[in-house]
C-alpha cells in the first residue's frame, strides 16, 4: 500500500484537514478568536495611545490578551503537531490570565481603574474569555488541530 503524506490533499502543498479547523467547533473557535484578537487589539491600542496615564495596568493587561488571543488564532489556523502544542500552551497561558486578572479584580476593584478583557472573568464579554481556553484546551488536546492523515 502507497504511503500518504500529510500535504496529500491540502492546496498547495499545506497539510490535509478533513477533520480539523475546518469545519464544526474549529471553525467556531478560529472565528471567535479572530473578533476577541480585533475587539482587544483595538480597544487596548486606543487606550494606550489616548488614556495609558489612567489605568496603565489594565490597558496592557488587554494588549497582552489580544497578543494571546492573535497567536492562538494562528494556532488554530496552521495546524500541526506544533502549532497544537503551542496552542495548548498559550491557552493555558490564557486560562490563567482570565483566573487571576479575574480573581484580582473581584478581591481588589480599586487596583483596576478601568475593566480589561479578563476584569471579573470577562463579564463585560458574556464570560466568553473564561469558556474560550477551557473549550479551545479541550478541542486541541482532542486533537482537533491536527491535519488529518489517511490510513491504511
Amino acid at each position: 500500500m502507497a504511503e500518504v503524506s500529510a500535504t496529500d490533499g491540502g492546496a498547495g502543498g499545506r497539510p490535509a484537514d478533513r477533520h480539523g479547523l475546518r469545519s464544526g467547533p474549529g471553525r467556531l473557535l478560529v472565528t471567535l478568536y479572530a473578533i476577541f484578537t480585533v475587539g482587544a487589539a483595538s480597544r487596548s491600542l486606543y487606550q494606550l495611545s489616548t488614556r495609558f496615564d489612567e489605568a496603565p495596568l489594565a490597558y496592557l493587561l488587554s494588549a497582552g490578551a489580544a497578543l494571546v488571543y492573535a497567536l492562538i488564532t494562528v494556532v488554530l489556523v496552521r495546524g500541526g503537531e506544533r502549532a497544537r502544542r503551542l496552542g495548548l500552551a498559550a491557552c493555558a497561558v490564557e486560562l490563567a490570565g482570565v483566573l487571576v486578572v479575574g480573581t484580582w479584580t473581584v478581591l481588589d476593584p480599586s487596583a483596576f481603574p478601568d475593566s480589561t478583557v479578563w476584569s471579573t472573568y470577562g463579564m463585560g464579554y458574556l464570560f466568553l474569555p473564561l469558556v474560550l481556553p477551557v473549550v479551545g484546551l479541550f478541542w486541541l488536546r482532542a486533537g482537533g488541530a491536527r491535519p488529518a492523515v489517511p490510513r491504511d
